[in-house]
């Protein structure tokens, strides 16, 4: 078991990093080391909250809720996104940022609770939605120049 668990903390800091390196290569503010960080926590804060507290039940009238950990490091990361978003001459910037650290929350829970697929999947959703849309930017600026 502990083999699966480290290997869960792994996927979870690769997909991480592979949204950060994203980050990075655009030079946004949280790059490779913050989304590398924020999945791999979100994974292991999931890890502890499905394996952590077993044994500590004395009774059986009582039930764990694995999903309230979850749940916290949603909030925490609303709350580190929030700051990352920056309100300055009737501008908005760092929503992205922000939304970037979120989802790589959810990919490193998704990888901490063993949902390979679903992270896999959700971080080649990330790049190309990221990619994309720098596409479609640099598609739009080309015909601006022309004009």
């Amino acid at each position: 078991m502990t083999n699966e668990l480290i290997l869960r903390l792994i996927v979870a800091a690769l997909l991480g990093g592979l949204i950060g390196l994203e980050r990075e290569y655009r030079e946004k503010a949280a790059g490779f080391r913050t989304n590398f960080l924020v999945a791999l926590g979100a994974a292991l804060f999931m890890i502890i909250s499905v394996h952590g507290f077993e044994g500590a039940l004395v009774s059986e009238n009582h039930r764990l809720d694995v999903a309230r950990v979850a749940a916290q490091v949603v909030s925490g990361i609303g709350f580190i996104g929030a700051g990352a978003i920056i309100f300055q001459k009737n501008t908005i910037k760092g929503l992205t940022t922000a939304a970037c650290v979120w989802v790589t929350a959810a990919i490193g829970l998704a990888c901490g609770a063993g949902l390979y697929s679903l992270a896999i999947v959700a971080t080649l959703l990330v790049l190309l939605g990221l990619e994309a849309f720098n596409f479609f930017l640099k598609k739009i600026r080309e015909k601006e120049r022309e004009l």
